[in-house]
């Protein structure tokens, strides 16, 4: 690539850049002509000879010799004439317009390059005097009256390009103030923007040559244009001006890296222009072989150990500096050809790598992992149970974890201090007897063969219980027989009880009587019997129909027992039943009250059962009900004597 580009700039300047084409010029060279006017086409070149090929808007027209055709037209209009001569190239086109206007604006009728002059010339028609002449680009006003009726601009540039026209007073009695038609000028490079380009490479070793190249491309219509180049060195001169379009150093230091460029000009710099920068690094003698030592060697260290990184560069020139990177972290951790850690911590666990340069060139050393072993802790063993009573039966795992330790962790199981096996995991399926003991699990990392870390866990006490079932058919049968004592209390209570009052002889309800109880007590939630009239009945002194209800029976033993010089009761109160102590199921008797309620119709006094009335007390009727234990009895529920 290299050679390439300096033959292509060899060939430049010796003008070699292929066949030149043919030039055609004008006589008179202006254009627009005015109709009627005559003009004659010269086509030249380097070396033409023979007959000459004439084209009009890029048809072949005609062939003639010597190459010279006079040309007139009566009549206004536009075209392009090319020629080409024998062993030379086609011409660029010449545009050549003819005019009837009264005033036109004259330009060379001539390919126009950069730095050429173009005169602009406003014409009246066939010559006729003007006045007061403004030239115009586009919109913008190049020179009043003061420049009479011709203006010359110079140097041209690319900038020139656009439509032009004039304005004038023509001095003809038909004409008066007049503008021109626009006309199209357009201004073509002399040469290409320049492209520095370096022969070897953009950082190159001290003393290494160095070649610099401007290369531009010239006008094919100016091929053999006298250029001359110039060479920079961050906007100093360091080469030129010179007609050779390359430079030499022979050897390059350090100063000479920085931004180099390079400008092509004409020989009158009407026309100059530069290339972009390219920036050149010298480089030092790069640096290569770079090291990593690490202590304790291996880079495997336990948390709180010492750890010593090294570095060193084989080759390389110039000041050396070094960087120190662990893998992950974005910014250097230290400069300087040493690295040290007074205790390591876990995170500083991974890869380093040191990073020598020059300040021209950098290496990395190979990466050296470092390995910082936690030794284990917090063991403990882990179970779904809360309690350390099991079933017999129950399947049960135990888990052994711990709160710290590097991987690989090994684990061993211990039952009253033996060695029962191995895992994270012991399964002791369905537990029995044999289960029950003291566990604890041993964890276990090791950093080589000969640093071992153990933790072991707090002791679990296991104990195995009976199945629950049995556990509640013994409260079941407890409760049964709880029940049945009860039960067989009452029964007998209630029979002690029939036989006292059989001993007393109740007497024989009439048949033409009945009697309700109205019964209350803690376990009857009820306040009477629904239907029954009457009012609950009283216990008093003296009361025929209540001697014989249990109350009244228990108030006439109480005054029986009672001293005879004790105070009486005060009247209106009924005696407080007393029972008997140790009678079982006393507190469970319930005693009623009993209204007398004839069938039938009103009351009337009790009868015997041969009609007469009776002269005792009415016969009633009482019940022991069930107590606590027994079945609740519905408030709707009425005891009855009933003959």
């Amino acid at each position: 690539m290299a050679r390439t580009a300096a033959l292509l700039l060899w060939a430049q300047a010796l003008g070699l850049a292929g066949a030149q084409p043919s030039q055609l010029t004008l006589d008179p060279p202006w254009t627009p002509a005015f109709v009627g006017e005559k003009v004659t086409l010269t086509c030249g070149g380097s070396g033409a000879a023979g007959p000459t090929d004439w084209y009009v808007n890029q048809q072949l027209q005609w062939r003639a010799q010597p190459g010279r055709v006079p040309l007139s037209s009566n009549r206004r209009g536009s075209h392009s004439y090319q020629c080409r001569s024998a062993g030379v190239g086609l011409s660029p086109p010449v545009t050549l317009s003819f005019s009837d206007d009264w005033l036109v604006l004259q330009v060379p009728a001539r390919v126009l390059l950069e730095g050429d002059a173009l005169p602009l010339r406003c014409r009246g028609w066939r010559d006729t005097p003007v006045t007061g002449v403004q030239f115009f680009r586009e919109q913008e006003v190049l020179g009043g009256p003061s420049w009479g009726s011709e203006l010359l601009l110079s140097p041209l540039q690319l900038r020139h390009s656009g439509r032009y026209r004039c304005q004038a007073t023509v001095d003809h009695l038909l004409a008066g103030w007049q503008e021109s038609a626009p006309v199209v000028v357009a201004v073509q490079e002399l040469f290409s923007v320049p492209e520095l380009r370096l022969e070897g490479p953009a950082e190159p070793p001290e003393e290494a040559p160095l070649a610099l190249g401007c290369l531009s491309h010239p006008s094919p219509l100016r091929p053999l244009a006298r250029l001359q180049h110039l060479f920079y060195q961050d906007e100093v001169v360091v080469g030129g001006p010179q007609g050779s379009p390359q430079l030499r150093l022979p050897a390059v230091g350090l100063p000479h890296s920085g931004n180099y460029s390079c400008e092509v000009r004409t020989e009158t710099e009407s026309v100059r222009k530069r290339s972009a920068a390219v920036a050149v690094t010298v480089r030092r003698v790069p640096v290569s072989g770079v090291s990593l030592a690490v202590q304790p060697p291996g880079g495997k260290l336990v948390e709180g150990d010492r750890l010593v990184l090294g570095c060193s560069v084989a080759a390389g020139t110039g000041p050396l500096s070094f960087s120190w990177h662990r893998q992950g972290s974005a910014t250097p951790l230290a400069t300087g050809p040493r690295y040290e850690l007074g205790a390591v911590r876990h995170r500083d666990g991974g890869f380093y790598h040191c990073t020598a340069t020059n300040g021209g060139t950098a290496a990395d050393s190979p990466p050296q992992r470092v390995t910082v072993l936690v030794p284990v802790a917090g063991a403990a063993i882990v179970t779904t149970r809360t309690e350390p009573s099991v079933p017999a039966g129950e399947s049960l795992n135990l888990s052994c974890s711990v709160q710290a330790g590097t991987a690989p962790v090994t684990f061993t199981w211990l039952r009253d201090g033996q060695e029962l096996g191995s895992g994270p995991v012991l399964s002791l399926g369905a537990v029995g007897p044999a289960h029950a003991g003291t566990y604890q699990c041993q964890a276990t990392n090791r950093l080589g063969a000969h640093r071992v870390f153990r933790a072991r866990s707090p002791a679990l006490a296991l104990s195995v219980t009976e199945p629950g079932w049995r556990q509640q058919g013994t409260a079941v049968a407890a409760g049964l027989s709880v029940s049945l004592l009860l039960l067989l209390g009452a029964a007998l209570g209630w029979h002690l009880r029939r036989r006292h009052r059989a001993a007393q002889g109740p007497g024989v309800p009439s048949p033409s009587r009945a009697c309700r109880a109205e019964l209350r007590g803690p376990w009857l939630g009820v306040q009477g019997v629904s239907g029954v009239p009457g009012v609950p009945h009283r216990c008093h002194p003296g009361d025929p129909r209540a001697t014989h209800s249990p109350p009244c029976l228990a108030a006439a033993e109480k005054s029986q027992d009672r001293d005879p010089t004790a105070p009486p009761e005060p009247e209106g109160r009924p005696p407080e039943p007393t029972p008997r102590p140790g009678a079982p199921g006393d507190e469970e008797v319930l005693y009623a009250e009993v209204v007398i309620a004839e069938r039938g119709g009103g009351a009337s006094p009790p009868r015997s059962p041969r009609g007469s009335p009776r002269a005792g007390p009415p016969p009633v009727t009482y019940a022991v009900l069930p107590g606590p234990h027994a079945r609740l009895r519905l408030p709707s529920d009425a005891y009855e004597n009933v003959p």
